[in-house]
């Protein structure tokens, strides 16, 4: 449809093309043909599913030995159930952005009076709402293998504040990677083995102490062992500017990674 013909069209309708092609009406409209895509998909039920089925495979052979130390296996595991759930909902995110980029949605979209912001801001927004089911279904999950908030009402609020701001970072970096890889199965490598080796060599599980000595530097300061440390700590109320300074460190690590991979999908489209 040429431009002359897009004007006669808004003409004969009374209405201006400008308020045909709001920012907010497409993003509102983007990010509801997400979310329904992520109903579609059945992504909500592995949500709950996910975190279940770690809790159970972790809890059940565990719990017995860690109680002969002393601890709560429950409360222990709570913080890596969670951020494991938000590494689900980041997979999701990197897939779906992948499979757009592939089909070629977002060729279209750049084609449309539409602000480049606008798609992005949309994925995110639906990686939201799938990361909040998240959570939710993990503090199920947890709840139900014995996890207790133990730092009251301001350190149950930082406790979710952390897993939230991790999972958004973590979304908008599963987004740039979907839109790099070029490919669903690129991007399910990318994804999968990074979370799958940091989860299991992490302090998520196991204390740092029960690693061989050579590899506990590496535990002990990797992305997924400071972010469960922070949790349990605000969880345990006893949150202090050493344990959360390299989490917040880690945290701008990942804004920027995330933000040269999206710019760089971004350019790889127009290219």
């Amino acid at each position: 449809m040429s431009v002359s013909e897009v004007g006669s069209l808004s003409a004969s309708t009374g209405v201006p093309a400008e308020a045909r092609t709001r920012p907010l009406q497409q993003w509102w409209a983007l990010t509801l043909r997400g979310v329904s895509k992520v109903f579609r998909n059945g992504e909500f039920v592995f949500a709950f599913v996910s975190p279940v089925f770690l809790a159970v495979c972790f809890y059940l052979p565990l719990s017995s030995l860690m109680d002969s130390f002393g601890v709560s296996y429950g409360q222990f595991l709570m913080p890596i159930i969670v951020l494991q759930s938000v590494g689900f909902a980041a997979s999701s995110a990197a897939m779906r952005s992948s499979f757009d980029d592939t089909q070629g949605i977002n060729t279209r979209f750049r084609v449309l009076p539409m602000p480049v912001a606008v798609p992005m801001c949309a994925r995110l927004a639906t990686n939201v709402a799938l990361l909040v089911v998240s959570l939710i279904c993990a503090t199920v999950a947890c709840a139900a293998i014995g996890w207790r908030p133990m730092g009251g009402l301001v350190g149950t609020v930082g406790l979710y504040t952390v897993a939230f701001t991790v999972g958004v970072l973590v979304a908008l970096l599963a987004d740039g990677i979907g839109l790099v890889a070029g490919s669903p199965e690129a991007t399910s490598q990318a994804m999968m083995l990074p979370t799958l080796i940091l989860g299991m060599m992490s302090t998520g599980f196991v204390p740092v102490s029960q690693f061989p000595e050579w590899i506990q530097p590496f535990v002990r300061n990797q992305p997924i062992s400071q972010f469960v440390n922070v949790m349990r700590a605000t969880d345990y109320g006893a949150l202090s500017w050493e344990i959360l300074q390299p989490t917040i460190w880690w945290c701008i690590g990942l804004l920027g990674i995330a933000v040269l991979l999206l710019v760089m999908g971004s350019r790889k489209g127009r290219s």
